[in-house]
Parts: C-alpha cells; sequence; structure tokens
C-alpha cells in the first residue's frame, strides 16, 4: 500500500486534490470545478487516490463527497521520519 501512495503523490494533480480536501470534503464536481481537465479525468486521479488509500468516498443522496484518509497520511509521514533517522544514524558513523 504504501507504494501506492507513493505512486499517487508524485502526481501534481493529485497532490492539489489533496490540499483541496484537507481543508474538508468535496464532492468530484467540487473537486473538478479547481481544474481545467475533463470530469473522466478528475474521476481518474480521485480513483488512484482512493486506491492507494489517501482518501475515502461516500455517497450523501446523488453525490459522492470525497475526504482524507489521515490513517494512510500518518503512515506515509511515520515512514518519512523512519527514513531521516536511520539515515542520520548512518551519517553520524561515518
Amino acid at each position: 500500500m504504501m507504494g501506492d501512495a507513493f505512486k499517487a503523490l508524485s502526481d501534481p494533480t493529485r497532490r492539489k486534490i489533496l490540499e483541496l480536501l484537507s481543508e474538508g470534503e468535496l464532492t468530484a464536481g467540487e473537486i473538478a470545478a479547481h481544474f481545467e481537465m475533463a470530469k473522466p479525468s478528475v474521476s481518474h486521479h480521485l480513483s488512484v487516490l482512493k486506491s492507494a488509500g489517501l482518501v475515502t468516498d461516500e455517497r450523501q443522496g446523488q453525490n459522492i463527497v470525497y475526504c482524507l484518509n489521515l490513517t494512510v497520511f500518518q503512515e506515509v509521514l511515520k515512514w518519512f521520519y523512519d527514513f531521516g533517522f536511520v539515515k542520520e544514524e548512518r551519517d553520524d558513523e561515518e
């Protein structure tokens, strides 16, 4: 799952979607309004983010509402922290 998260985070459009969702949940249409691309392209990016576990979706009436999955973000941040910590230890040994 961590590899999927990094792959999803590698795309600037998906990072922008995550920034938008950091301010609260949004529908696919509300997200699409921030981009100059076809709605199917936005849906594809949302699908990649959902597959990576970075966002969750919930049907509310006729809309699907997306929000951040903070648990996965915590795992990614922990990985960065652990990676940096291990690297510092190796640098100290040299």
